[in-house]
């Protein structure tokens, strides 16, 4: 009885400051990503007149021309991506300049210029960015932000634990004071919520800096159980249409001799290319159905690239993980050259084509968009009780944290546990192994401290 008592209090402590000091981080990630959950009806909304709106012209011109016209009104600017939507969304063109910003010009049916948005302030843009980076960006804070969503399955782990263990569950006899009545709320939704929200991290991991990179790598350097390779000249990495299983892949290059002129870093500017509006008629002839994203060679040698994905990012531009493609035609000639679909996928690259959808909320409409909000709203509400569970029993002016207790049979347990969630979440593991330095320092300090002390008395 000793020993699990022990062992609970070990869990209480270590999820009591887990708690204390990425709280306000998880706040902070839940709220956004409820804000980035609706994105596509609030844009649908604050966008009405750019995605479904027509311009003052009647004139109808080629896509082409609208492009080259698009390049003339916004000087500095040239198109990268063509984006062909579905239903009665207008088409979109992605635009770069040499710095790198970018601006989206819808064009209407007659493919005249509707307006233009600037990319970095559009809706999903920025609650993407409060959700990934907290605007900050940089490989620490993306390291932060991993790292709380790691400790936060560590957090929903030992709290399950502890609701069992400490019987919130049960029946208590005699008078209930404020603080039981918080544990019992906080024990509960925790509990309930907590399948839910561990498959919500780590469906939202392969977005993430270390664990993702490392998903990502296993999936592409084992075929079997990740995506394809196809081996070229890789395409642009920065882009969000792409599905996520073959955005790193590398396609093949074309094979026209026209591919022998000189390239560019950047979108090639080859006058011996396809027109866009010739490579439309080459993808409806391979029977690929609106919506599309089109991407430009990057070089002399380089391919179109025409995609569908199920986790794009683009209000209108998503599909079902069933239809996924990626697919490069020849720039010159127009011919598709491969061709990488859903079925061709290994486990990892299958799993993740479901899970970032179901993250993101729109894998089967509205009703993935209510559970992933009732589950979201659910956690604030455990965050919230917990926190009242500690000012309950708070002394004003200490921090009142749980006993610490010394090393015995369950501390063995217990690092057992951090050791194999370690291996599960390796930021969540080098954490440890920097708490565990932190913590020897600390243990130094103290014995030499103490050493002083007694020495003196000694003197």
């Amino acid at each position: 009885m000793k020993n699990k008592k022990h062992f609970y209090n070990i869990f209480w402590r270590w999820h009591f400051y887990a708690g204390i000091f990425i709280a306000p981080l998880l706040i902070t990630l839940t709220i956004s990503g409820i804000g980035y959950l609706f994105y596509t009806n609030v844009e649908n909304q604050l966008y009405d007149n750019l995605f479904f709106g027509d311009s003052n012209k009647s004139e109808s011109v080629s896509i082409d021309e609208a492009i080259e016209n698009a390049e003339n009104e916004y000087d500095g600017y040239s198109v990268t991506k063509v984006i062909v939507l579905k239903d009665d969304y207008n088409t979109r063109l992605t635009m770069t300049n040499t710095e790198g910003n970018q601006k989206y010009v819808f064009i209407d049916d007659h493919n005249q210029i509707v307006g233009s948005q600037n990319a970095a302030s559009t809706y999903s843009n920025v609650m993407r960015g409060l959700h990934s980076s907290l605007f900050v960006g940089g490989t620490v804070v993306n390291y932060l932000v991993e790292l709380a969503a790691c400790w936060a399955i560590f957090l929903l782990i030992s709290g399950v634990y502890m609701s069992f263990k400490g019987k919130v569950f049960k029946r208590q006899k005699g008078t209930k004071n404020k603080r039981q009545g918080h544990k019992k709320l906080h024990a509960i939704t925790g509990t309930l919520i907590a399948i839910p929200m561990v498959v919500l991290i780590f469906t939202g991991l392969p977005w993430s800096a270390l664990m993702g990179n490392f998903i990502y790598s296993a999936a592409q350097s084992h075929p079997s159980i990740g995506i394809p390779e196809l081996q070229q000249v890789p395409p642009t990495s920065e882009n969000n249409e792409i599905p996520w299983a073959t955005r790193k892949n590398e396609p093949p290059a074309s094979t026209d001799a026209h591919a022998q002129h000189n390239g560019m870093s950047n979108k090639t500017d080859n006058s011996n290319m396809i027109s866009v509006q010739n490579l439309i008629q080459k993808v409806e002839e391979a029977e690929i159905s609106k919506p599309y994203s089109i991407v430009y060679p990057i070089s002399d040698d380089g391919v179109y690239t025409v995609s569908k994905g199920s986790n794009t990012g683009v209000t209108g531009l998503d599909v079902s993980p069933y239809e996924e493609m990626t697919t490069y035609f020849d720039q010159y000639s127009g011919k598709l050259i491969s061709k990488v679909g859903y079925e061709e996928y290994g486990i990892l690259g299958k799993w993740f084509t479901w899970g970032i959808p179901l993250h993101e909320g729109h894998l089967f409409g509205w009703p993935n968009k209510i559970i992933n909000l009732i589950v979201c709203l659910a956690f604030l509400a455990v965050i919230f009780w917990g926190y009242k569970m500690w000012l309950d029993r708070k002394v004003k002016g200490q921090v009142s944290a749980p006993p610490k207790t010394p090393m015995g049979k369950g501390f063995t347990g217990f690092i057992i546990i951090l050791v194999m969630l370690g291996i599960v979440m390796p930021l969540f593991g080098i954490s440890l192994i920097v708490i565990a330095f932190i913590e020897f320092i600390i243990y130094l300090i103290k014995n030499k401290n103490r050493g002083i002390k007694e020495h003196n008395l000694i003197k």
